[in-house]
């Protein structure tokens, strides 16, 4: 059997990988396979290899090929990144808002003057990329350049993106020339007031995480097994989402995982939201829980749902004895969904924005503050709680049913969508190379008819 493309999502754990067919004309998802990720072992190719032997098995053939095999990864631990910026709400936040939606995992945020004390905690850290950013174009100097030169000194063997002030370039060049950092220059995240540029940012982030990725511990050979570029896997995802917003409107996607909660969403957000907001905010924007995991944070959800509640309605006297990773009993899912419908509740929470009342001389000002949800079309669950729990949309339109009136969630009418073949990121992946056949793929997955959505080429 022969088939287009194989997608291999390599997970901390697990390796799943997703074989497809027709993608030039009628795309359809053959096959998955699954094995256990082995970069422990020292290479992730034992794990792979254990994948596509579960495929062929599960597509009942001896003999499988394949034209292209592309991966996105979260192994290896992920990508660790610092982010430092000139005033919080705006280049640190904007940087931020880069970082994050390059499926980075942000360990350190800094704004203004780096401390000695903040400069120890990156050594400490030791992240695989570092992004500096401040000032506007032809802005403030002299803080970014101290910022700069204070990080020079780690002498770190590992990228640095610089994307601040376009009038410093080249003072910033020369400050790191003589160092061990790779620095590369891209266009400002915030090169005016209330003006955000992140996509050239996150892009670079994800070209250096490839870099970082094919030389993390156990992953040294995978560039032999695969082709192009490795994504992350948050960043996949997020891509996932863009392509799918570009053919069917605005969108928010949750990933319930066993260690974080994702939340990423797409929408320009209402003309009237907008010109009261006190900060810009992007078109495509991911949130990390890294307190709302059902398995390795199960005990902080535990606490937020209220932990006697919750032992009364499952009927034993300690939850935390039915947390398991998989779970199979009756009690154990029963957990499981009370988990996650608490997860998706305070995610979805602290993504949307607010709207909040300023009180000066001229009387009450409204204003709003974060992600405006309000126009969102399409609320999607992706990722194993959601997409295996019996719960699982119930869980989802339960959030929408928050009554404080001060959130910009979702209207309760939103459609409710769950992503059945489990391939968002997947789908991330072959939206760089397959763009229509990738949005095609995802409405197949989320049961949506693909003749109501238009699929041209020039849509993407």
């Amino acid at each position: 059997m022969k088939l287009d493309v194989v997608v291999a999502e390599i997970g901390s754990t697990t390796t799943v990988v997703s074989g497809f067919t027709g993608l030039d004309n009628s795309p359809r998802l053959a096959g998955q396979g699954q094995g256990t990720t082995t970069v422990e072992q020292g290479d992730v190719r034992q794990g792979l290899t254990e994948a596509l032997a579960d495929l062929r098995r599960n597509l009942g053939v001896e003999n499988l090929e394949w034209q292209h095999i592309y991966a996105c990864s979260s192994a290896a631990g992920g990508l660790r990144m610092t982010v430092h910026g000139l005033v919080y709400d705006m280049t640190a936040r904007a940087a931020r808002e880069a970082a994050l939606g390059a499926g980075a995992v942000l360990h350190q945020v800094t704004a203004g003057r780096l401390s000695s004390s903040q400069l120890e905690e990156v050594r400490e850290i030791s992240p695989n990329i570092i992004l500096l950013a401040g000032g506007v174009d032809h802005g403030e100097r002299d803080v970014v350049l101290a910022n700069a030169a204070s990080l020079a000194e780690l002498d770190m063997p590992i990228p640095l993106i610089y994307a601040g002030n376009v009038a410093i370039v080249r003072e910033i060049e020369n400050i790191f020339s003589e160092t061990k950092f790779q620095l590369q220059v891209v266009d400002n995240v915030y090169p005016r007031i209330d003006e955000l540029n992140i996509e050239p940012t996150r892009q670079a982030i994800q070209g250096a995480f490839e870099e970082h990725i094919v030389h993390a511990p156990g992953m040294g050979h995978i560039r032999e097994m695969v082709d192009g570029p490795i994504h992350p896997v948050p960043g996949a995802v997020l891509n996932a989402a863009i392509a799918l917003y570009q053919h069917v409107g605005d969108l928010v996607m949750f990933d319930v995982g066993g260690a974080t909660t994702d939340v990423h969403s797409v929408t320009p957000g209402s003309d009237t939201i907008n010109s009261i907001l006190i900060h810009p905010e992007p078109l495509a924007k991911r949130t990390v829980e890294g307190d709302l995991g059902v398995f390795v944070n199960a005990a902080n959800i535990i606490k937020l749902a209220g932990r006697e509640g919750l032992a009364a309605r499952l009927g034993v006297q300690q939850p935390e004895t039915l947390v398991i990773a998989i779970p199979q009993s009756e009690a154990q899912i029963k957990l499981a969904e009370e988990l996650t419908a608490v997860a998706v509740g305070k995610a979805l929470e602290r993504h949307a924005g607010r709207i909040n009342y300023l009180y000066g001389p001229g009387g009450r000002q409204k204003i709003a503050r974060g992600k405006d949800l309000t126009g969102v079309h399409y609320v999607i669950g992706t990722g194993g709680a959601l997409t295996r729990l019996p719960r699982g949309r119930e869980i989802l339109s339960q959030a929408l049913q928050q009554k404080d009136p001060a959130l910009l969630i979702p209207p309760r009418e939103a459609r409710v969508l769950l992503d059945k073949d489990y391939i968002m990121a997947v789908a991330g992946v072959l939206s760089k190379k397959h763009p229509r056949a990738a949005v095609k793929l995802m409405l197949d997955s989320l049961g949506l008819e693909e003749e109501e959505y238009d699929l041209s080429e020039n849509n993407n």
